[in-house]
């Protein structure tokens, strides 16, 4: 049995439900995280030490793991052979390089974007961090869109990790 514990808002958490989704896994949702709590309990910080959200554990091979990059490259390869998994490391990682840079480029620029304009209210804004935000996304959006020309999908020519 898969345990994954996160709160359905996170987009990592997302991430990482779309994968078990694709490869039709079952497994159990612990909410976790903000206002679910639990990530800071000892038990949970036993298994992840950053007491962050998303977290997994697979019985069927007694690991846990967390950062969802790493945990849905885990349930490709152990589970998407011919599906998410190519064997290919250097097809693969085309698709990963995407994944990678959306965690370290995209993300960063839009957290300012989010937290600006729909978690603050309008009174405690950052306009300028907000305009900055967007002038990084427009950016990276259109290294996106490059890339969306060539290619049907950031893994390929085929639907995978990316």
């Amino acid at each position: 049995m898969i345990t994954l514990w996160g709160r359905n808002n996170s987009t990592n958490v997302k991430k990482v439900r779309w994968v078990l989704e694709e490869l039709d896994l079952p497994y159990q949702q612990i909410l976790a995280g903000l206002e679910f709590g639990l990530n800071h309990d000892p038990a949970y910080l036993a298994m992840n030490p950053n007491g962050l959200v998303p977290l997994l554990k697979d019985e069927t091979t007694d690991i846990v793991l967390w950062e969802s990059n790493t945990i849905i490259r885990y349930l490709a390869a152990q589970y998407g052979q011919n599906r998410l998994w190519v064997e290919s490391p250097a097809e693969r990682a085309q698709g990963e390089k995407w994944m990678d840079w959306a965690n370290g480029s995209l993300s960063p620029a839009h957290r300012p974007i989010l937290m600006g304009l729909v978690r603050t209210p309008p009174e405690k804004r950052d306009p300028a961090a907000i305009e900055a935000g967007i002038a990084t996304c427009e950016t990276l959006f259109a290294i996106l869109d490059d890339e969306l020309s060539r290619h049907q999908w950031l893994s390929g020519d085929a639907f995978g990790l990316g």
